[in-house]
């Protein structure tokens, strides 16, 4: 029974820390967008807030879990909050001089953009699947596949669509794949092991290694014309 709780105790401990590395890096992502974009404090906070909640929001919303959790607990929104405006205190400090990015410093944040878009993708994504393992319809693989994917995505679809960009997700670098692998990968180990941190582990790695080498070698899905 102690052993029980104990481990019990530790995939919570997990849980809380994979909740807070996927807030934080979609916050900052959101909040690097809305800079881009030249928005004010104010829509910076909430596109970063829309990124980092966007994904659960919709998730609970499928689920009939009402309101969503990022309303009951503001635990997180006010990581994300924190989060983003760090974000744009430090580009403010930095850039206050400046009346345009220059082309070396948006290639960093073009790379800190998609590391953090990265993290936050992986995290969501396992994190998504685990609590549709928690719910009534964990037999149904297709449906807790699916809230892992919509976890992992959906904030970073309202980010892009709120910035006017095409969603990351339709037009490059295996995005919602590798949400998709990682998902599958969660549920699928999780059914032999049993083991909730081992899951998510490896659907996180799994997610990050796919996004780095869709990057890296340039991997798209096939279009109708480029």
């Amino acid at each position: 029974m102690k052993t029980y709780i104990i481990s019990a105790m530790d995939t919570e401990l997990f849980i809380l820390i994979t909740d807070i590395i996927g807030t934080v890096a979609f916050a900052v992502s959101g909040a690097m967008a809305g800079i881009r974009k030249k928005m004010d404090i104010f829509g910076v906070n909430i596109l970063a807030l829309l990124t980092a909640t966007g994904g659960g929001i919709i998730r609970d919303l499928v689920m009939g879990a009402t309101p969503p959790m990022a309303f009951k607990n503001p635990f997180f929104v006010i990581i994300a909050a924190i989060a983003a405006n760090i974000t744009f205190i430090f580009v403010y400090w930095k850039h206050k001089s400046k009346k345009a990015f220059s082309d070396k410093t948006l290639a960093v944040y073009d790379k800190l953009f998609f590391w953090f878009d990265t993290v936050g993708l992986a995290a969501f994504t396992a994190d998504g699947v685990h609590t549709g393992l928690l719910s009534a319809h964990s037999g149904n693989a297709f449906l807790v596949i699916f809230l892992g994917v919509i976890t992992g995505v959906g904030g970073g679809v309202l980010r892009d669509v709120l910035s006017l960009e095409m969603p990351v997700i339709f037009v490059k670098h295996i995005y919602a794949c590798a949400s998709i692998v990682g998902a599958a990968i969660v549920y699928v180990i999780f059914y032999f092991t049993g083991s909730a941190e081992a899951a998510m582990l490896a659907g996180f790695f799994f997610v990050c290694v796919i996004r780095y080498c869709a990057a890296h070698y340039g991997w798209n899905l096939p279009k109708a014309y480029s």
